[in-house]
């Protein structure tokens, strides 16, 4: 009885250290191997709004991480100025118009008497109309100029997306160019996850793809679009035409780089909102076989 009660104890202890050796082999084989990763990040596109003439903000229509479509007025400049400008344009577009208009009479007028008016005025005649049709042509641009100057004081949303960091307030002069607020490009979210290099060989263009946010359960569909062309090396300096200047330091523990992974995402679960900036994990599934669905979070 006593050998067989051994042999039992015995049989149980090999038993367990075989099921850790394996369940430590499967963890190196999912975390090490196969191509997943908890460093992933949702991106956008962030377009940043920015007038195109410079002005008082007479009114801002928008409020913050308010949605938006493409074409809506966000924000106004204070017209005065501009609407001034095209009524000046438009006077001398006119004036220049009178001008030619006479000048073409009198060039004509200088032609049909060649006996009577010298070939020398005919001449001058001729090039003051020339002269002329190229101011009318500067002062239609001027025009036109103007009046786009003045459309342009309706900023307007370039993309559909969502505004945030409004903080502008009426009464603010704001200068050609300088940023006002961001618009977050809605078509343009997508997930990032930064795979180490070693993980690469098993990841591919189309492959279906998981990702899970922190601290939610659902899962995210998606498949991989691109991978990142190249990334900078840390331990090279120099730039183009100079001798590459390399660490002399090489230490002996060689850390993995990580190499991004753009995940175009598929669908979405009702009720979960994409923010750009929160933090996912990524799983890559091989076409090849069943894609795995997780019911509990990677990490």
């Amino acid at each position: 009885m006593q050998p067989f009660s051994s042999l039992t104890r015995t049989g149980l202890t090999v038993t367990i250290i075989l099921g850790i050796l394996a369940a430590i082999y499967g963890l190196w084989i999912r975390y090490q191997i196969e191509p997943l990763t908890r460093d992933g990040k949702v991106r956008a596109d962030i377009v940043p709004i920015a007038p195109d003439i410079s002005g008082l903000v007479t009114e801002v229509r928008v409020r913050d991480n308010e949605t938006v479509r493409k074409g809506q007025v966000l924000l106004v400049i204070d017209p005065s100025r501009y609407t001034i400008s095209l009524d000046q344009a438009k006077a001398n577009l006119q004036s220049q118009q009178a001008d030619l208009a006479e000048a073409i009479r009198e060039d004509q007028r200088n032609r049909s008497l060649p006996d009577v008016v010298a070939t020398e005025s005919t001449q001058q005649g001729t090039a003051r109309v020339e002269k002329l049709r190229a101011a009318v042509a500067q002062a239609r641009a001027a025009r036109d100029l103007a009046a786009l100057n003045l459309e342009r004081t309706l900023v307007r949303a370039p993309v559909d997306g969502t505004v945030t960091n409004v903080g502008l307030l009426p009464g603010t002069y704001l200068t050609a160019g300088k940023g006002a607020m961001a618009l977050v490009d809605d078509e343009s979210l997508r997930v990032e996850g930064y795979f180490e290099e070693t993980k690469l060989p098993a990841i591919h263009v189309g492959d279906p793809a998981s990702v899970y946010l922190m601290g939610v359960a659902n899962e995210i569909r998606g498949h991989v679009q691109s991978i990142a062309g190249g990334v900078q090396d840390r331990e090279r300096e120099g730039g183009d035409a100079q001798l590459a200047n390399v660490n002399p330091s090489f230490t002996w523990v060689r850390l993995a780089q990580r190499i991004p992974v753009r995940i175009a995402v598929d669908s979405i679960p009702p009720g979960m909102r994409l923010v750009p900036g929160q933090t996912a994990s990524v799983e890559i599934h091989s076409r090849a076989g069943d894609v795995v669905v997780r019911r509990s979070l990677p990490w």
